[in-house]
């Protein structure tokens, strides 16, 4: 204390009166209001609500409880081997469920450094920060690592960055960025994971030691997972099904909606409304969101398979598909496009490329290019504000 400007330190506890400090509880006799701070939290004690994305529907708040975090850090450290000689980068907004657990908890939890950057904006100072605070841990979400795979980034960053740890997580990343990333950085690892707020939220991340492309990993010590079909009863190992999670890190259901937590968690297990397939290994693959979903003539397709493709267009900056119903009460396929700046398309374009790499029904019967496709805070696109075009 001597060696700072501080004048007075309160302790809750025992305190040594020679060195003019105080305890909490003498000084709380002069504070207005009396704050108590004598009960102390139980595990199961609501540690914050977050709320989802919303990308497909209004934001619920998922009740999260201190032991679902806890267990949430407890998986990533022991899969990642967190130690006090990391330095986490954050530069996304940290009331994101994904920021705010991985970027702020854990190194908080595990005593290590952290760099914080007022704003991904410019992007060039991110990286002369990672450069200089000598960063070893970069989170980020796809529209980073899709801008960093594109823009031109200085020869002596590629080389003398000290970043042992590239993970993207937030939204599903295009193998297509996957590809551009390691062409431009082959020192490098870049590890997708996947999560949800409500499981407090990372449930799945590939390891430098255990990775396969187009995958988002296995399921985090502590986890249970499985592919179901709509009774709930677990598909073959490669099929296509919901993902359903257990574990000490599935929130406590959502706030004032006992309905919605009843629908969303059923026997302890957490519907994700995400379809997947899980390999032999244990590898979940995304197919795709359940209520993203379209059936069009019959038959089903997937709106992300489509998008990946759409992605291997040079000049796509980003993609989206969805599906609109006709007058016949049949789903047509829209997608939208935007593109790079100062980049030319056309629609007949974009179709013979598609015809190239996918079966006649799921060619988009619209292509449509927008300035801008709307996004959430960390570059998710809102597909429900697409839709809302289509609206009477």
């Amino acid at each position: 204390k001597a060696k700072t400007k501080v004048n007075k330190i309160i302790w809750i506890g025992e305190t040594n009166a020679a060195s003019g400090d105080d305890s909490y509880f003498d000084a709380a006799r002069t504070f207005p209001g009396k704050p108590n701070l004598s009960r102390q939290p139980s595990a199961n004690d609501l540690a914050h609500i977050i709320y989802t994305s919303g990308t497909t529907g209004h934001p619920k708040g998922a009740l999260i409880s201190y032991s679902n975090l806890f267990s949430n850090l407890s998986g990533i450290e022991q899969i990642f081997q967190i130690s006090q000689k990391d330095r986490f980068v954050v530069f996304l907004p940290m009331f994101h469920s994904f920021t705010l657990t991985t970027m702020v908890l854990l190194p908080i939890y595990q005593a290590c450094s952290i760099i914080l950057v007022r704003s991904v904006f410019p992007f060039s100072n991110v990286l002369k920060q990672v450069l200089l605070k000598r960063a070893t841990i970069f989170l980020g979400v796809p529209a980073i690592y899709t801008a960093m795979s594109k823009a031109k980034i200085p020869w002596y960053f590629r080389w003398f960055n000290r970043v042992r740890l590239f993970i993207s997580g937030g939204a599903p990343l295009a193998e297509q960025t996957i590809d551009d990333f390691k062409a431009k950085f082959p020192r490098a690892k870049l590890l997708e994971g996947y999560g949800l707020s409500e499981c407090s939220p990372v449930v799945a991340v590939n390891t430098p030691e255990r990775q396969k492309t187009a995958s988002v990993g296995v399921a985090l010590p502590g986890l249970t997972v499985k592919a179901v079909d709509d009774e709930l009863i677990e598909v073959p190992r490669g099929e296509v099904g919901e993902l359903i999670i257990k574990g000490g890190s599935v929130m406590q259901g959502y706030l004032n909606m006992p309905d919605a937590t009843d629908e969303t968690i059923v026997n302890g297990w957490l519907k994700t409304g995400d379809f997947v397939t899980i390999d032999e290994d244990g590898f979940i693959f995304i197919v795709d969101r359940k209520k993203d979903l379209i059936i069009s003539k019959g038959q089903n397709v997937y709106p992300r398979e489509i998008e990946e493709a759409i992605y291997k267009l040079d000049a796509v900056e980003a993609a989206a598909v969805i599906g609109v119903k006709d007058q016949y009460a049949d789903e047509e396929i829209i997608a939208f496009i935007q593109l790079k700046e100062g980049m030319k398309l056309e629609e007949a374009e974009v179709r013979s490329h598609l015809r190239g790499l996918l079966a006649n029904f799921k060619i988009p019967k619209q292509v449509i290019f927008q300035d801008e496709l709307p996004r959430n805070a960390t570059g998710k696109v809102l597909k429900r504000k697409l839709k809302e075009q289509f609206q009477d």
